[in-house]
């Protein structure tokens, strides 16, 4: 018996060397299959191509070495603890169209037989592909929907790592708040009767009709009037009678949250009717866009936007600036914040797969719930990714916070954003009041 026990132990020894042995559910993975869903097409197609080519720039880290780079997934040359498996990515697109992601997280999960999905940008999207991923319990790592009801359902399949539209709606109202208290970089303090009128424009989303929601929350909190709140169609032909509609509120600040195509338009339409807020701001999508930069020139000198990521994090962060260099090199454009935080959310993927060693879907449950991601490793500013597993935000990344930029013409005459907020993280004097158009 002793002498078969030895053999058996020798056996084992030879075949853990060999690398033979892998953890549970490791055994014949060579590749980890996650379905990607984004708007590849349409309105936010511009949107689209940065996310696709934030998750592709983090696929082609984690499935090789880059030693240089700060970050665990950049040294493993795959899933190291699935036996250097490679991470293999099946892009759909969704058209802003919520019933057809659904449909399409059907294919990804009976056809393809996905591992993951990671998606959907649009909330609306998010959150029909959520419940289908729900109804088949495969894991759904969510990083650019921001509407606060997704993580409000108590799903146990969906994570979030993205802070929602509260903790950014939010941010907005403590810079208006800053700016009345002295606090912003550049500004004298502005008497509250100068800014507090206010007015909103929200696109007829999942996403706008919950900002829409919050901005009334927060301006009756925060002692600010709303004048003027209301929804409008989603990729509009024209929005004349909208703009005439806010401008005849006589409003100190306007706020939108518009997808790309509609945040060219509104602001076309603002410098055709030649209004003359002191503060225009947007929540991030649209606002942030490169065609938005493009398209509009010199005329959004003075515009903010939230946003989790903006150019000059690079001169804070070694790491942001390294993948940075790399997303320019393959896009021509720096990352924004649809295209950082479609890294974190792969990235996110590779740490939620090497914790669980295993592509079961308990296993990778039991990772996604137990993750921390320190903010080191991230080229987002944030503290680090660690998803609430009780309350009333389930799988929520609880770490995450926002930036607000503004559109600044530089020494060298071009546009860019500074950042305005968080103060002590300001990157340049804010422009107050906007100049007009």
């Amino acid at each position: 018996m002793r002498s078969i026990f030895r053999f058996s132990m020798l056996v084992f020894g030879l075949l853990a060397m060999a690398g033979l042995l892998a953890p549970t559910g490791a055994l014949g993975v060579k590749e980890v299959k996650i379905g990607v869903i984004y708007p590849l097409t349409g309105g936010a197609a511009a949107a689209g191509r940065e996310l696709r080519a934030g998750v592709e720039l983090a696929t082609k880290i984690a499935n090789g070495v880059m030693a240089d780079l700060p970050m665990t997934m950049a040294q493993n040359s795959g899933i190291k603890n699935l036996g250097g498996a490679k991470i293999k990515l099946i892009f759909k697109d969704h058209e802003g169209n919520p019933t057809l992601g659904a449909d399409l997280a059907k294919k990804l999960i009976l056809d393809d037989k996905v591992d993951g999905i990671l998606g959907c940008y649009f909330s609306s999207v998010t959150k029909t592909v959520s419940a289908v991923c729900e109804q088949y319990n495969v894991p759904m790592i969510n990083a650019s929907s921001t509407s606060p009801a997704l993580t409000k359902r108590g799903l146990k399949w969906f994570w979030r790592t993205t802070p929602h539209d509260k903790w950014f709606t939010k941010d907005l109202f403590e810079l208006l708040k800053g700016l009345t208290e002295g606090k912003v970089q550049g500004v004298k303090a502005v008497p509250k009767k100068e800014i507090k009128n206010l007015a909103s424009a929200c696109e007829k989303t999942e996403w706008g009709s919950h900002v829409s929601g919050l901005i009334k929350e927060f301006a009756k909190e925060y002692g600010f009037k709303l004048r003027k709140s209301f929804l409008y169609a989603a990729k509009s032909a024209d929005l004349s009678s909208e703009v005439r509609s806010l401008k005849a509120s006589r409003a100190d600040v306007m706020l939108f949250a518009s997808y790309t195509s509609d945040a060219i338009l509104m602001v076309k339409t603002l410098k055709a009717q030649k209004a003359h807020p002191k503060v225009i701001w947007g929540q991030d999508a649209g606002f942030e866009k490169p065609e938005f930069r493009s398209t509009l020139g010199d005329s959004i000198s003075g515009i903010l936007t939230r946003t989790v990521f903006l150019p000059k994090v690079v001169e804070i962060k070694k790491l942001a600036g390294q993948v940075n260099a790399l997303y320019k090199k393959k896009t021509g454009n720096d990352l924004g914040g649809a295209s950082a935080r479609a890294f974190t959310g792969l990235q996110t993927w590779v740490a939620v797969l090497e914790k669980a060693g295993s592509t079961k879907p308990a296993d990778i449950q039991a990772a996604a719930n137990a993750i921390y991601i320190p903010g080191k490793e991230l080229v987002v500013p944030w503290k680090g990714i660690k998803f609430s597993t009780s309350g009333d935000e389930l799988g929520q990344n609880i770490l995450g916070s926002g930036l607000i930029g503004q559109y600044q013409k530089g020494k060298d005459g071009k546009i860019s954003l500074e950042i305005v907020y968080p103060f002590d993280v300001s990157s340049a004097d804010m422009i107050f009041p906007f100049a007009g158009f």
